[in-house]
């Protein structure tokens, strides 16, 4: 087993693990750490912990020490010469006619290099700029282009729930949003109601895909064909969170076609009371509805396009 501390640089950042050695260090404390960067100032993210050492991806780095008080003040006037330091990029940018929106700035504990992220459409050459921008600042300079997910992580907003976003409060990680998780949990497909700030699907989709998933679970679907207590009839509506479905009837009398004739009337029932038969309906009244409801409402293909990280 190998002790680790867990260490972390953005309030909503991911964790890194390093090496405490003989440090004894609490949550919150602030510590001086080695990275491929250089020298950084990160916070503890949680208790010290050990863990196996067939888990460990590569040797960790050492924490260096504690920071003190004097550290913790290079950390904010770092911190302070952001505004200044983007402004003064943005004008070089401005100057090369470069089409890029520059995002953020951060710096190494040491100053031994900047960073600047931007976002663009495509490659941008910035070859140029790093050269101005190196002889301005006198130290390393570095550009990365990142996504519009990573943008609004960093800058931060409200989301439509009227929350700060998850990614920039709390979410270190994002995972795999798919349009597949909207239509489980039959939310409207439409792109402005299922993608955050960002334009992409909202992340909170993930949160509740698994207990719909378990819910769904031997729910039938509209347009199944189900026997209830009442005999055989036709799905027209699910509801998951209830575990419910609405029915209608089909009735001894046939179509002059040939096909089910169903009931007028519509039936409640619970998951537990219906079971769904083989076959499904066709032309019932729920795929009738379908050409009434869908031409709003963009083909899976051209959502998927439209939110493709």
């Amino acid at each position: 087993m190998v002790k680790v501390a867990a260490v972390r640089f953005k309030k909503a950042g991911k964790i890194y693990y390093f090496d405490p050695g003989e440090l004894t260090l609490q949550r919150d404390d602030k510590v001086i750490v080695e990275t491929a960067r250089g020298l950084e100032l990160g916070f503890v993210a949680e208790e010290l912990r050990e863990i196996p050492e067939e888990e460990l991806i590569s040797p960790l780095k050492p924490v260096i020490r504690v920071a003190d008080e004097k550290d913790y003040q290079r950390h904010l006037e770092n911190q302070a010469r952001k505004e200044k330091d983007l402004a003064l990029c943005q004008e070089r940018i401005a100057k090369h006619g470069l089409g890029m929106k520059l995002v953020d700035v951060e710096y190494t504990f040491d100053n031994s290099k900047i960073l600047f992220y931007f976002t663009a459409d495509g490659r941008v050459d910035f070859r140029e700029l790093v050269k101005d921008l190196a002889s301005t600042f006198r130290m390393r300079i570095e550009l990365r282009q990142i996504g519009v997910r990573d943008e609004a992580k960093m800058l931060g907003s409200i989301g439509i729930c009227g929350r700060p976003l998850c990614c920039h409060q709390w979410l270190p990680d994002f995972e795999p949003v798919s349009i597949k998780m909207a239509k489980t949990q039959n939310l409207s497909l439409n792109p402005g109601k299922i993608s955050g700030t960002c334009g992409r699907l909202m992340c909170c989709l993930k949160y509740e895909n698994d207990v719909y998933n378990e819910l769904r679970k031997g729910l039938p679907e509209p347009g199944d064909k189900i026997a209830c207590p009442d005999g055989e009839g036709i799905v027209v509506e699910s509801n998951i969170l209830l575990g419910k479905v609405k029915a209608r009837l089909i009735l001894d009398d046939k179509k002059e076609d040939g096909g089910d004739k169903l009931s007028s009337d519509i039936f409640t029932y619970n998951k537990e009371d219906v079971r769904r038969l083989a076959g499904r309906k066709k032309g019932g009244q729920q795929q009738k509805k379908q050409p009434q409801q869908q031409p709003e409402q963009p083909s899976e293909a051209e959502i998927a396009k439209l939110l493709e990280d």
